[in-house]
């Protein structure tokens, strides 16, 4: 997966589409993302010790890595992701632009 966690990424399919936003979770093993701010549910929560009035909260849910690319730090769009070594260390680098991401 090429995605770590504070990268910025765009939605490309699904009713999100456009949408960016940062990851907030990376679940590798489950190939899924949580971004800020997209797909975002309302959920009902019972009163507990650390929340005793209970309501109502926003949450963000996973979305499979396949319906997003990283944004490219160059022009904005989205773009695919290569591996380099560059002065012996392997870092992420946009094919479109060529420019490093980490």
């Amino acid at each position: 997966m090429h995605f770590k966690k504070g990268d910025t990424v765009i939605v490309l399919s699904g009713k999100h589409k456009g949408q960016t936003g940062k990851v907030l979770l990376a679940l590798p093993r489950d190939q899924k993302v949580v971004v800020e701010g997209v797909n975002v549910i309302t959920k009902n929560v019972k009163p507990s010790m650390t929340n005793p009035q209970g309501g109502q909260e926003q949450r963000e849910l996973a979305l499979h890595a396949s319906k997003v690319a990283l944004v490219d730090p160059e022009t904005g769009k989205a773009t695919r992701v290569r591996k380099q070594i560059v002065d012996g260390k392997k870092v992420r680098v946009a094919v479109a632009s060529g420019k490093t991401i980490d």
